[in-house]
């Protein structure tokens, strides 16, 4: 008989990882769907406001890295070296995930959020070669970097590894 957390044989993954498999296939189906709903229904470069002066949906590519970062650098095999390095830090990430203790499951599901976040974006960097943002926030006339579903699911990750690391899902004894 196998043990109760790796599931029996033929069930697919570890029930141990059952809910961060959920979290890793509904960011990338979630981010997937509304990048090709983007695509089909805004020009490239065109914007629609949603709440006028704070909300727009606009269709622009990323060819560089986070943030725009190597956007603007051109370099010979630049979509495969910025999918190789996505690649490679995706794998790091898993492996990291992997080893994590079962306890620690405001990081699992992190680390499974900016697992889901990566993997979404490498699909458009492997498939159209840069990434389709859409999510165009305006305050007081200022413009952040676009964003889209993989990247927001990235930056709640990444808060949650914190709140993790400080404690937050940890109960304090307040006895005394």
């Amino acid at each position: 008989m196998m043990d109760e957390q790796r599931g029996r044989a033929g069930d697919g993954p570890p029930r141990r990882f059952a809910l961060e498999a959920g979290v890793i296939a509904g960011v990338v189906a979630v981010d997937q769907a509304t990048k090709l709903l983007v695509r089909a229904e805004v020009p490239i470069h065109g914007s629609v406001p949603v709440i006028p002066d704070l909300l727009n949906i606009v269709h622009v590519r990323n060819t560089g890295a986070a943030f725009g970062f190597l956007n603007a650098v051109d370099f010979p095999y630049k979509a495969a070296v910025v999918a190789l390095v996505a690649t490679a830090a995706l794998i790091g990430i898993a492996l990291y995930a992997a080893r994590m203790s079962s306890h620690e499951r405001l990081a699992r599901v992190g680390l499974a959020l900016i697992l889901g976040g990566a993997v979404g974006n490498l699909i458009d960097r492997l498939a159209l070669g840069s990434v389709v943002d859409f999510v165009d926030v305006v305050l007081g006339g200022w413009h952040f970097w676009a964003f889209n579903v993989a990247d927001s699911a990235i930056t709640v990750g990444v808060v949650a590894m914190l709140a993790d690391m400080i404690g937050l899902d940890r109960h304090v004894s307040s006895t005394v």
